[in-house]
């Protein structure tokens, strides 16, 4: 519903930048579980792909210099410059995943959507992943979606939460989060808010 691939179920429009959300106007990009990588392109060549469609199908006007320029930045930004020529196979799932990110952001989208993208890293990948998400949203500006089932991981890096209840799922709690960045997973206000969610969502 909010990329616009299907209507919502009641007259309440979703809006990107105050006009009804339409995929052939607004640029959304997504960030899932498993990585969109291509197993036959390097690094490189893996974040153009989605800059390359836009215009071979979309016919969107972009020139080959601007592809290299916008390329080049994203890859310096997601500090992916010194493995641009290796292949998925060749790097950490990590990497992979910082590959998805930039293939997202380096189409200058309206809304990224994250569906729990780094559910499958271990849990010092996943803190290093989180901290660079937010070093890359800081410098961009997105709007970002973040889909999570992490509490600590929806406190650390989140505006605001929206906690939703089991299926049929409706919106049991809108939570603003209004702690200082870089954020402490043990300051008392993170560890506050992550007992409150806790006891928002828990079931036993």
């Amino acid at each position: 519903i909010i990329a616009g691939l299907i209507p919502a179920t009641d007259s309440t429009p979703v809006l990107i930048n105050s006009e009804p959300i339409n995929p052939q106007r607004h640029n959304i990009s997504f960030v899932f579980q498993e990585t969109s990588c291509l197993p036959w392109r390097n690094v490189r060549d893996n974040i153009k792909f989605g800059l390359e469609i836009k215009k071979a199908v979309l016919n969107k006007g972009i020139s080959e210099n601007e592809i290299k320029e916008k390329v080049k930045r994203i890859i310096n930004l997601v500090g992916l410059d010194e493995f641009k020529e290796y292949y998925p196979h060749q790097i950490s799932g990590g990497m992979k995943q910082r590959v998805s990110i930039a293939q997202a952001f380096v189409t200058d989208p309206d809304l990224l959507l994250m569906d729990e993208p780094f559910g499958y890293l271990d849990v010092q990948t996943r803190y290093y992943m989180e901290k660079e998400v937010l070093r890359i949203w800081e410098k961009l500006k997105r709007t970002v979606i973040f889909v999570t089932h992490n509490i600590e991981e929806a406190v650390y890096l989140a505006e605001r939460i929206v906690v939703l209840t089991e299926l049929p799922a409706h919106v049991k709690a809108v939570i603003s989060i209004d702690l200082p960045r870089p954020r402490d997973y043990a300051d008392p206000e993170f560890v506050k808010i992550r007992r409150h969610i806790t006891n928002l969502v828990k079931w036993w």
